[in-house]
């Protein structure tokens, strides 16, 4: 039996969400994020890309491009609220469900061919999400995730793609590599210095000469562009938290010690979440005194996995929650109120500096291990 993947994917989702409330940006750009010159835009409209504007441009060059756009801080409460909506109406109808992102999803529905025809189901199910939220979004409808979530982006705005089996690699070949998932400006770069920029001329190219170029990397694209994906879509569940917890071997009231101890859990706790794609709303101090009594504190911050806004969080509970003047045998931190969504989160609070230096700890991180850098604060 031939798989049935959907990919669903809702369009400028911030910027709908932020419609919804006030209904004067309707047709109008948009622009959403932080709104110092030293910010970044988190998302922008239809109206505002005609201009060049796109997700992760600095502010004050959106502004110069797009003057008349409306300016929008960003409200990530609101758009957790209507990414869970939107997973409640899938989740019920949907026998498997992935949530991808905070604004997108992959449904399994192989089999329900069966019983309802899978084409008709996916129409229904987005009408059901348009008219119970107000929310605008697009689906992808083919056997694999790769494919399923091209035709998305060939459905958008607002609209809907099946790609027929056996028609894969004919509904790709024309298409720009850069609609290849995992493709980005680096890789992009390279296969256009090897002349390749349809998806076209990788499906007529040899799989060796792929590994050659770009290694294993390269073997995955040239499957995605030969519309071979197996990946599975893996049922969604939220994880509730994470933590880390330092026991001493000598307990100490060393306030450099302690203070390296929290902003090394916080560094490498915010490189998972931005692994795992997953924001933080609550942070959680623990301290343990010699004498074996412990104590918490907490405090709700905006979603986020920016180590300098959980630094500067944890090191004013410990402020306030050290009053003891005793050793201290253990000291934990602990992140909850964990959701899916993404670092472009952080757009409405952190500065282009904070944003590319966290990119480049992470990727140092990936490759040599996440204990091999450290913020110059936490040494």
């Amino acid at each position: 039996m031939e798989r049935r993947i959907v990919h669903c994917d809702l369009d400028t989702f911030f910027v709908s969400v932020e419609r919804l409330q006030d209904s004067s940006l309707v047709g109008k750009p948009v622009l959403i994020g932080g709104s110092s010159d030293r910010g970044v835009v988190a998302s922008c409209s239809y109206e505002a890309r005609k201009f060049g504007v796109h997700s992760a441009m600095p502010m004050r060059l959106a502004r110069q491009l797009c003057p008349e756009a409306k300016l929008v801080r960003g409200d990530y409460d609101q758009y957790s609220y209507y990414s869970n909506m939107v997973t409640d109406i899938i989740s019920e109808k949907a026998p498997i469900v992935e949530k991808a992102s905070i604004d997108e999803h992959y449904l399994d529905i192989t089999g329900l061919d069966k019983f309802f025809g899978c084409w008709k189901w996916t129409q229904e199910l987005r009408q059901r999400i348009i008219r119970e939220t107000g929310l605008p979004i697009s689906f992808g409808l083919s056997v694999n995730k790769t494919v399923s979530k091209i035709a998305t982006g060939e459905a958008k705005p607002c609209g809907e793609r099946q790609v027929a089996d056996g028609t894969e690699k004919s509904f790709l070949a024309p298409l720009s590599i850069r609609k290849i998932p995992m493709v980005g400006e680096k890789t992009y770069g390279l296969l256009r210095n090897m002349g390749v920029s349809q998806i076209l001329t990788l499906q007529q190219m040899e799989v060796f000469t792929m590994r050659r170029a770009l290694g294993e990397n390269g073997v995955s694209i040239w499957k995605k562009a030969n519309a071979l994906d197996d990946a599975l879509v893996v049922p969604y569940s939220e994880q509730k938290s994470m933590s880390k917890e330092h026991t001493f071997e000598q307990d100490t009231i060393d306030m450099d010690f302690l203070k390296k101890v929290m902003l090394t859990s916080i560094d490498q706790l915010a490189f998972d979440l931005r692994k795992d794609k997953k924001l933080t709303s609550c942070l959680t101090l623990k301290i343990r005194y010699s004498n074996f009594d412990t104590h918490t504190m907490q405090v709700k911050v905006p979603y986020t996995s920016s180590e300098r806004v959980l630094s500067e969080n944890v090191l004013q509970l410990f402020k306030k929650l050290y009053t003891r003047r005793m050793l201290i045998r253990l000291i934990g931190v602990k992140f909850s109120g964990l959701i899916s969504g993404s670092y472009q989160a952080d757009l409405f609070n952190d500065s282009i500096k904070d944003i590319s230096l966290s990119n480049a700890m992470d990727k140092i991180r990936v490759k040599y291990g996440v204990d091999k850098i450290l913020r110059g604060i936490s040494l």
